[in-house]
């Protein structure tokens, strides 16, 4: 029995002691590879792609991430922000997938449509979002359907029985939400594309050039127009996402609206890239550990307190999705079921 007892402290001890080195192991494993990323990233500039024209809800989010993201990368490179609109976020994308560099010095922030264009088989997606490599959103927040208040509508019945024109850039959320409520739920939205960025909509829209835009964040226009939201120049007739925005609690959402279950499906596919909201991603082919140091960096981002401080004085919710859940969710929308998807696909057609 002695020996039995002796036996296992030493076998315990032994336990101990191998947990230990262990541990010991993965930290020096651990901090060489920060050391490396540190070296790797040290001096370097990375670029941070915005896929639309400045002035916008993207480029808003996009800047104040490049301001603060470096900081908490390994080494401290600088983000440098880079316009490249084009194709509604597809020249972007498109840039990130076949010819940006794969050794983590180029990020970017497109538009969050183009998962679901894949997921619907869009032809002119020249990219796998399955590939690309999610680090975090900053503000997951519903789209609206918002009308200037000289058009006279001031509800979603009244669009339904009145002509608006919509301005949109392309082939994507901007269009999109317009053509679908016009084929499932009867508005009469004419839309007028090829605007380069929602900043050149707003100002068609000062103009009396369109009527309204079909799908611009919440968020947005509390940051980059809070006269036309306060004055009530804009009027928000309907919103786009899963869940009612806390300070929109009498606007409905576009499946509140829906007749019927089939429909109701269709829309909430097309709600749900509501979720993906301004998301920054990189290449494919990055290292696990260049992926998983942005990814913590961008964790750390969005909880310190200059991050925030400087979100809330330029007016932009922030409203994070890590990198792990944004993988996740890009995932679940690609592998959308078939029939879904192809309704979905033959209403959405570019306009």
């Amino acid at each position: 029995m002695r020996k039995d007892r002796g036996w296992r402290r030493r076998a315990s001890s032994c336990g101990l002691v191998a947990l230990s080195t262990l541990a010991v192991v993965i930290g020096g494993t651990a901090a060489q590879a920060q050391d490396v990323l540190a070296d790797h990233f040290r001096g370097k500039t990375i670029d941070m792609y915005i896929g639309y024209a400045a002035g916008g809800g993207y480029d808003a989010y996009g800047r104040l991430v490049a301001r603060f993201l470096g900081d908490f990368l390994p080494g401290k490179p600088k983000l440098v922000p880079r316009n490249m609109p084009g194709g509604g976020g597809r020249v972007l994308a498109g840039y990130m997938f076949n010819v940006a560099p794969h050794d983590g010095t180029a990020l970017a922030m497109a538009d969050q449509s183009l998962v679901l264009q894949q997921a619907i088989g869009d032809p002119t997606i020249l990219f796998d979002s399955n590939k690309l490599n999610w680090v975090g959103n900053p503000a997951a927040d519903n789209n609206t359907i918002a009308v200037w208040s000289a058009t006279g509508v001031k509800t979603f019945e009244d669009a339904t029985k009145k002509e608006v024109v919509i301005g949109a850039t392309g082939p994507n959320t901007s269009s999109q939400m317009a053509q679908l409520t016009n084929a499932l739920l009867g508005t009469k939205f004419k839309i007028v594309t090829g605007y380069p960025g929602g900043n050149d909509i707003n100002l068609a829209m000062e103009t009396g050039e369109v009527g309204g835009r079909a799908s611009s964040p919440w968020a947005t226009w509390k940051a980059t127009r809070p006269d036309w939201v306060r004055d009530g120049k804009i009027i928000v007739i309907a919103q786009i996402g899963l869940t009612r925005a806390p300070d929109l609690p009498n606007v409905p959402l576009l499946t509140d609206l829906a007749r019927n279950d089939e429909d109701r499906a269709v829309i909430k596919l097309i709600s749900a890239p509501a979720t993906i909201g301004r998301p920054i991603f990189t290449t494919p082919g990055v290292t696990e550990a260049t992926l998983r140091a942005m990814r913590q960096a961008f964790d750390a981002m969005v909880k310190s307190a200059p991050f925030n401080e400087e979100a809330a004085h330029e007016k932009l919710d922030i409203n994070p999705v890590s990198g792990e859940d944004l993988q996740k969710i890009v995932s679940d929308l690609v592998n959308t079921p078939k029939p879904v998807a192809q309704r979905l696909a033959a209403i959405i057609k570019s306009p």
